[in-house]
């Protein structure tokens, strides 16, 4: 479910989950197994990116749908587990976006330390609300981390999803580039980045990730049973399976 390539010291990291590398629970513990091996074995970058021509479609609604209270409770507890290693991560991570990236996929590439997008009609954002889903305290704080919280309180309750060049305006990617020079430009920065004296590099880059790591150590488990509980309901599986059904029609 996760392709590996090595070129030196940076490793490649390819969501593949046909057809469109939604997020279920397996492919998120197998990306957070991937990034906690990386580091252990000699791996100093990471580039984040997806299989088929896409990044990452979000969290696997069909999964969403067909799980009880108790187990969206799990499911998240194992996406947040993820968050949490993408946050801490020792290494310098930056996604390389090769196609749209709604939902829990721009949430993957906000935890990363750069954002690069395939200039274009692809489209990014957190459009949960539009899903029937609420992203939480948690997502918030992310974003606003990101792009500031007079365009996040814009953003997030209209679950807005953006073009790359409105993307790249608000802060939400750092750089544009032509689809078929995403990877190679992710792997030019990760190669700036490196160049630098390692234990300064290090050392900074922990001190402006600390925010991100703070997030991360405040989410607990009343957080999650409260995301569980709102996902769980009447309004959120109806908007669900109706976005299935719209899917399946295409």
């Amino acid at each position: 479910m996760i392709e590996q390539h090595d070129d030196g010291q940076i490793r490649t990291l390819k969501l593949a989950r046909p057809p469109v590398n939604a997020l279920d629970s397996d492919l998120i513990a197998a990306l957070d197994a991937a990034v906690a091996a990386a580091p252990g074995e000699g791996v100093r970058g990471l580039i984040l990116t997806g299989a088929g021509g896409r990044f990452c479609a979000g969290l696997d609604v069909q999964q969403l749908v067909a799980l009880e209270e108790r187990g969206l409770k799990d499911f998240l507890q194992t996406f947040v587990a993820c968050l949490r290693r993408l946050a801490a991560a020792p290494i310098p991570i930056v996604a390389a976006i090769n196609g749209h990236s709604p939902a829990g996929g721009a949430v993957l590439a906000l935890y990363c330390d750069h954002r690069i997008m395939a200039a274009g009609e692809f489209r990014i954002g957190l459009n949960e609300v539009q899903v029937g889903l609420c992203p939480g305290p948690m997502i918030h704080a992310v974003l606003v981390r990101c792009v500031g919280a007079r365009t996040a309180g814009e953003l997030l309750p209209a679950g807005a999803l953006l073009e790359a060049s409105r993307a790249l305006e608000v802060g939400l990617v750092d750089e544009l580039a032509p689809l078929e020079a995403v990877e190679s430009r992710a792997h030019a920065w990760l190669g700036r980045m490196l160049a630098l004296p390692p234990q300064a590099y290090a050392a900074t880059r922990a001190v402006v990730r600390r925010d991100l790591v703070a997030i991360m150590q405040g989410v607990g488990a009343a957080e999650l049973e409260l995301m569980a509980t709102a996902w769980s309901s009447s309004e959120t599986r109806a908007t669900l399976r109706a976005l299935i059904e719209k899917l399946g029609r295409k």
